[in-house]
């Protein structure tokens, strides 16, 4: 749990202390969409809230960023299990988004030099 009782926002209103958040659970497949993200459990409540934030912002808005990390890298998978899927049917063509990706690599590398 997080150390600190300040106020975290779940999105659309809803707010839980930090120190009384003790899991959060990332939505997925039909269960994810329309502002539901994530399930937040907090002490004292019985059924978990569902946020619209990810668990990633949750978690760094309870100054827990070092736990926050570890999810980005899952992400990442999970969009290239979908790219995949997306490539295989034909919906997405993955040389020309691999052309552009370097494209914007390049431009943006070259701003920050």
């Amino acid at each position: 749990m997080a150390q600190s009782a300040h106020m975290v926002s779940l999105g659309f209103g809803k707010f839980a202390r930090a120190d009384r958040i003790y899991a959060l659970e990332p939505l997925v497949g039909d269960d994810r969409g329309d502002g539901r993200r994530t399930k937040v459990w907090v002490d004292g409540v019985s059924e978990p809230i569902i946020a619209s934030r990810t668990e990633v912002t949750i978690l760094r808005d309870m100054g827990q960023e070092a736990a926050a990390v570890a999810p980005t890298v899952e992400e990442a998978l999970d969009l290239a299990r979908r790219l995949a899927a997306a490539a295989e049917a034909g919906r997405v063509d993955l040389n020309d988004l691999g052309r552009r990706a370097r494209r914007l690599l390049a431009a943006t590398t070259e701003q920050a030099d």
